[in-house]
């Protein structure tokens, strides 16, 4: 695969149309203090054609002791910085000018810098794996839904350092992803989930009512992709979501500090329940392109108990995971 094929997943989506937002998030578990680190920028175009901007910001959320985040911008598109590299500029992931820059290295290594506030990171990702499409990959290339979200790399390594007020993070090797969203702005009410389930395993969730008329009618629609012993469950990104003629889909239930999914094909079905607690949540307000308002409630240390069951003559477990304070999770709504 050439370097330029390889980047593709990186590279921004945006056109320069009005109404456009798009979003490069970072979500990662340090192994040794078992801190959960959030990155996230975001390009936002109005609907009305005032110019474009980006945002962003960072958090941490320690296992004992108050969540920590700062933010950087709003300001112009593009950077005032120019990109040092070409291949940033092919990349254009993350990139603000004050606060923030990534490049794709030849060995595929990404580098993420950047300052918001009193915090610096200096971090070398290491993506892992066959990219992993949430949504149906037309929905991504092409568009047709009010948004689309996927993973370049299922599972990625992180190594560096992240300065912040009372002291430095240390990170060699911590398991996590980076994801994209482009679309139209956020959902009227959605959940996400990535679970990071070891040896190259992950499960990624997302489940949202659309604010389109109507469809804010319908319960949420539940986008999920398992890959599991190197296969991706279900097959298509759509059967989750719409089922078959709109019956058997899966279902969510949307709440704090809980949350579940739950669904079934032919010959497996699954069980996620969600658990976010109020002391590692953090409530972060965004604002859509067309200037509305929506507040998402997100935790980097949530936990997570995952049952996979397989039909043999009767449902019987396949394989579990319990994830405790290392599930990265959200729930936002308006």
């Amino acid at each position: 695969m050439g370097s330029r094929e390889a980047d593709r997943p990186w590279a921004p989506r945006w056109d320069g149309r009005p109404g456009r937002t798009e979003v490069w998030y970072t979500t990662l578990t340090d192994p040794t203090t078992r801190t959960g680190v959030w990155l996230h920028h975001e390009l936002v175009a109005p609907t009305d054609g005032s110019p474009a901007r980006v945002h962003g910001w960072i958090a941490l959320f320690p296992p004992e002791g108050p969540v920590e985040h700062a933010r950087f911008g709003p300001e112009p598109w593009p950077p005032r910085r120019p990109f040092s590299t070409a291949s940033e500029a092919a990349s254009g992931a993350e990139a603000s000018s004050a606060s923030a820059s990534a490049a794709v290295a030849d060995t595929g290594a990404r580098h993420l810098r950047g300052t918001a506030g009193p915090y610096t990171w200096d971090l070398t990702e290491h993506p892992a794996g066959e990219p992993l499409y949430t949504f149906p990959r037309w929905a991504w290339h092409h568009g047709g839904l009010p948004a689309a979200q996927m993973l370049p790399a299922a599972a990625s390594r992180y190594t560096g350092t992240i300065d912040h007020p009372d002291g430095v993070l240390h990170l060699d090797g911590a398991p996590g992803a980076t994801a994209r969203i482009h679309g139209h702005g956020n959902a009227e009410r959605w959940a996400w989930l990535h679970a990071d389930l070891g040896h190259g395993d992950v499960l990624e969730i997302v489940a949202a009512v659309s604010r389109k008329p109507v469809l804010d009618r319908l319960p949420p629609l539940v986008f999920l992709r398992l890959r599991h012993r190197g296969r991706t469950w279900p097959r298509t990104a759509l059967r989750p979501a719409v089922g078959w003629a709109g019956a058997s889909r899966f279902r969510a239930r949307l709440g704090l500090p809980t949350w579940t999914v739950t669904g079934r094909t032919l010959l497996h079905r699954v069980r996620v329940t969600v658990t976010q607690p109020e002391e590692r949540t953090l409530a972060l307000e965004y604002t859509d392109p067309d200037g509305s308002r929506a507040v998402c409630r997100n935790s980097e240390a949530a936990d997570a108990e995952i049952v996979l069951e397989r039909w043999w003559g009767r449902w019987r477990p396949q394989t579990s995971w319990t994830l405790a304070g290392t599930a990265h999770a959200e729930v936002g709504g308006r």
